[in-house]
């Protein structure tokens, strides 16, 4: 198992890739673009944070956030994210015999990358 850590700057600006499970051929996030902001929206309202950027590609997103100063909990925000998004579409995914036993959707992967964006002026 990899021995991955997320480097936390409270208050600090991160840049993310979220991907979707099923890459190729797939425009989910494209498709439901409605549903994604909502989820979002949502999100901001009990999690906030400064978007500077976002892109949203049919399979995956880019995007680079601020946190407010002294919160360092960005795993959470894209935690909701991905539940609120997911719960708001008909599952109709094809989804793994582990994820049916843990009831998780088939819709994004579990991870996501981030990498911490610092001034160094």
């Amino acid at each position: 198992m990899p021995d991955y850590r997320r480097y936390r700057i409270p208050g600090g600006t991160y840049f993310f890739t979220v991907n979707l499970l099923q890459r190729h051929p797939n425009d989910l996030l494209i498709r439901h673009i409605g549903v994604l902001r909502q989820a979002v929206k949502e999100t901001r309202k009990r999690w906030p944070f400064h978007i500077d950027s976002w892109v949203v590609l049919p399979e995956h997103l880019h995007c680079i956030w601020a946190l407010p100063e002294g919160d360092d909990d960005n795993s959470n925000r894209w935690r909701v994210i991905k539940q609120t998004f997911s719960k708001a579409l008909p599952m109709i995914e094809r989804r793994s015999a582990v994820r049916v036993a843990r009831g998780e959707r088939g819709i994004w992967q579990r991870r996501f990358w981030e990498h911490t964006i610092v001034d160094d002026a």
